[in-house]
């Protein structure tokens, strides 16, 4: 039966040299090593589960990060090396980590920042990802269709691995009929957008905020969660559920509503 070593050995030397990050991976797997040496394969749930028990002087996300790229290494292996019978991965459950930001820009604010970018294709894309609420990787290849009639953006594949459309805002739509989709890079987007933060005095915020605030800009107009969820891409609608406080919020003020006195309209004034 495979080891474990035998994956992530085809994995490192195969497949982690062309990814951007593979000096991350390999250090990780490299630290991660004593918990899978002469473990088979079948047993990757076993030694993830191990591995989360004895590590609780570890931060959470260095836990998952860690096992996450072992299991990359174990199902890529699987599938194209045809290690094992089964996924080897199925069972392993990575621990969870309550990391979810909740760093909302206003319309205004997000105007102010944009307004502070040098015009260019870092500052378009940075409008797009705001007026779509996409993440800035699906913006910069995204394509302008047609949809019933409307101008529409288009991705093939989004990070939940579903194609997705989205029709373009009014203040976008010059952007998409002039050039699209744009020549920049997600990390040149990212730098002006953080230096154009800074200059506006949100330093806290970054690059991806402005899709949180493209969600709480819906919500607090009162769109429901689920349109929500298909408009940002959410394969689940556990990863929308956290803009639920917002939408409470709506809520709190209509229930507020109810047995509310009605202002009385002035009574007329008798002509003399």
């Amino acid at each position: 039966e495979p080891l474990i070593e035998d994956a992530v050995l085809l994995y490192l030397t195969q497949h982690a040299p062309s990814l951007k990050n593979h000096k991350d991976i390999e250090g990780a797997l490299a630290l991660l090593l004593p918990a899978y040496a002469g473990r088979k394969l079948s047993e990757l749930s076993t030694v993830a589960t191990e591995y989360i028990a004895r590590n609780h002087g570890l931060k959470p996300g260095t836990v998952k990060n860690r096992l996450a790229y072992l299991r990359a290494a174990c199902r890529w292996a699987w599938k194209h090396h045809g290690l094992g019978e089964h996924d080897p991965a199925e069972r392993m459950v990575l621990p969870r980590v309550k990391n979810a930001r909740h760093v909302y820009l206003s319309r205004a604010e997000a105007i102010g920042v944009f307004r502070r970018m040098p015009f260019g294709w870092p500052r378009d894309a940075a409008r797009v990802a705001f007026y779509t609420g996409w993440r800035i990787c699906e913006v910069l290849r995204a394509k302008p269709v047609e949809a019933g009639g409307m101008l529409a953006l288009s991705i093939s594949d989004s990070k939940n691995g579903q194609p997705r459309i989205v029709p373009v805002h009014r203040k976008i739509r010059h952007l998409v009929l002039r050039h699209w989709p744009p020549q920049t890079t997600v990390i040149t987007v990212s730098k002006h957008v953080k230096a154009a933060l800074r200059a506006h005095g949100l330093g806290h915020a970054r690059l991806h905020d402005l899709r949180h605030s493209a969600a709480s800009e819906m919500i607090n107009s009162g769109i429901d969660l689920y349109t929500v969820g298909a408009v940002l891409g959410h394969k689940s609608a556990v990863s929308t559920a956290r803009y639920a406080h917002l939408a409470a919020a709506k809520l709190a003020d209509a229930v507020a509503t109810i047995g509310a006195q009605k202002s009385q309209p002035a009574p007329k004034k008798k002509a003399a």
